[in-house]
């Protein structure tokens, strides 16, 4: 099934988009002693969707072991969402029970972290 949308306009430009809506699917096990759960994150990672993947791993974060978060179907990444990141990252380490990784990269978000000076933030 494909999804039309029409985004709003910016000026007089207005983009056609055919894409998965923003969601998350989450997966969990244990690997050794460690609770490892996986959420693959699918569409554009932005103002609108942002607060779908906090209100997902926020509640990770207190119950420890690993919180791998997988971007390689991320379309784009706004600000907002970049924010979400940031602060789900900074809420793990605060905690101190877990660690928060970002795996699969774009290379759009690689550079994204890159020109943010946040490549080592997310390298811990």
């Amino acid at each position: 099934m494909t999804i039309h949308r029409i985004n709003q306009s910016i000026g007089d430009h207005v983009t056609n988009t055919s894409e998965t809506p923003f969601h998350c699917d989450v997966e969990s096990s244990v690997e050794g002693d460690v609770k490892v759960t996986t959420v693959r994150c699918h569409g554009r990672l932005i103002n609108q969707t942002a607060g779908e993947l906090k209100d997902i791993v926020k509640p990770l974060i207190p119950q420890g072991g690993s919180i791998i978060i997988d971007l390689s179907d991320v379309t784009f990444l706004d600000s907002l969402g970049l924010g979400t990141l940031v602060g789900l990252k900074v809420s793990a380490i605060n905690e101190g029970y877990c660690t928060l990784t970002l795996v699969n990269l774009t290379p759009r978000v690689q550079e994204l972290l890159r020109l943010t000076h946040l490549t080592s933030l997310f390298s811990s």
